[in-house]
């Protein structure tokens, strides 16, 4: 499936504030939400729907609804800096977690917790703020998959062509939903220009 990049110019703009060294902590917190948010609208855009009828004050009618359930998966510590947006947007959205550290001397995650709502019959968004070499979203998404996902769909913020060539060779079927694709990683694995630490600039660690 395609790479999908946030073409909004109020994405333009809150990425470069996220990208901006000297942006504080709390203003990353909210710049944060602003393009999860966008990203979120852009992510479920082709979600199915339903005819349900309805009266209105003035009369029946025929109108829309989803069709099936909602399930996001962040991908722990800092997917959950996207989580809030969807809430915002599906209020009956179910929620998983996977946790996967990235070994910073060899750049491959280490799983330390998994946890998932019933997937069959859903579509499953995994959440992850950077798609850097891909290996933390290739094992989430074989995660989800031995969970009974089967519709999911991959959002980042900011990804670099070596992730988005590890998700697409592992599963070229998952949809990615990017703020930006980036121009390389270096050699630690921090994509480049990037924004560093997400997950440090999200908690001030």
């Amino acid at each position: 499936m395609p790479l999908h990049t946030l073409s909004h110019p109020l994405g333009a703009h809150v990425l470069t504030h996220l990208r901006d060294k000297t942006t504080k902590p709390a203003l990353f917190r909210t710049l944060s939400n602003q393009i999860a948010l966008l990203l979120a609208l852009e992510a479920t855009r082709d979600l199915a729907t339903e005819e349900k009828k309805i009266e209105t004050p003035m009369e029946p009618m025929p109108g829309r609804v989803l069709a099936r359930p909602l399930v996001i998966v962040p991908i722990l510590r800092a997917g959950l800096g996207m989580l809030q947006p969807f809430h915002d947007l599906f209020p009956d959205v179910s929620v998983g977690y996977v946790g996967l550290e990235r070994d910073h001397t060899t750049a491959v995650a280490r799983s330390y917790y998994c946890k998932l709502p019933p997937l069959a019959g859903t579509r499953v968004i995994v959440v992850d703020p950077m798609l850097a070499t891909g290996g933390s979203a290739v094992q989430a998404v074989n995660v989800v998959k031995a969970a009974g996902g089967t519709e999911i769909v991959f959002v980042c913020i900011v990804a670099a062509p070596e992730g988005v060539a590890a998700m697409q060779s592992a599963h070229p079927e998952v949809p990615i939903h990017a703020g930006a694709l980036d121009r390389a990683l270096n050699s630690r694995k921090y994509i480049l220009p990037g924004l560093g630490d997400f997950g440090d600039r999200l908690y001030g660690t």
